[in-house]
């Protein structure tokens, strides 16, 4: 699934900049590694820079050599000051107050009615205890959305949060709307923002044994990334 109809990675550059002028008041050297871990080593690194980074860790040196033509200073190993959990607002912070920058936003593609005892999705896993309508929705494993989620994890459509039922597919998933309806074309929102999913990538930790900064970094590098204000 390509172009619009892939879920997109969002990053917002005012909460990593309030995020990184909170951690670098007095300096400190940034883990940006595994690409900025899946945000983007090209456009995180310049915002920490101004908000006063004085090292930034990178993978290789070739990006030490990109980095230092841009005047940004940066090197291939050390150690870091600055906890990447809080820089980049992921689940688990120890740094209280970080606004998470990653966002993933899928969208409706259709709706329809499941009934009672119908099942959804690849091997049946799940079965409508009553009549409901389903939607389903853009993302799946092919961009980090692991198998493991499906009919344990949510999703926020409009103000309501819905569970994922069923086998996650290769670019989609089905949403169990319980009793209400959505448009096509409705944005679906994973994990992010600053409601009811600001920490849902901490739910995907549970369910997966991943950590949530690991399920960044192969989103981040398998979405399609866009900046917003």
């Amino acid at each position: 699934m390509a172009g619009s109809a892939a879920p997109r990675v969002l990053l917002s550059r005012s909460a990593l900049e309030r995020n990184a002028r909170r951690m670098l008041t007095d300096g400190g050297v940034v883990d940006l590694r595994h690409d900025a871990f899946g945000h983007g080593l090209d456009e995180v690194a310049p915002v920490v820079a101004e908000a006063g980074a004085t090292g930034i860790l990178v993978d290789a040196p070739r990006d030490v050599e990109r980095l230092t033509r841009r005047g940004i200073p940066a090197r291939p190993d050390g150690s870091a000051d600055v906890d990447a959990h809080a820089l980049f607002g992921i689940p688990d912070a120890a740094e209280s107050g970080a606004l998470p920058v990653m966002s993933l936003e899928g969208r409706v593609l259709s709706t329809k009615p499941l009934l009672s005892g119908e099942a959804v999705s690849y091997g049946y896993t799940h079965r409508a205890l009553r009549d409901t309508r389903v939607a389903l929705v853009t993302g799946g494993y092919a961009q980090g959305i692991l198998r493991a989620l499906g009919n344990r994890a949510g999703v926020q459509i409009g103000d309501s949060v819905h569970p994922i039922v069923g086998r996650i597919a290769m670019d989609v998933c089905v949403v169990d709307l319980e009793g209400t309806d959505a448009a096509v074309g409705a944005p679906v929102l994973y994990f992010g923002g600053d409601g009811a999913m600001r920490d849902a990538l901490a739910r995907w930790a549970e369910v997966t044994g991943l950590t949530a900064l690991e399920m960044a970094v192969v989103i981040g590098r398998h979405g399609e990334r866009r900046w917003i204000a």
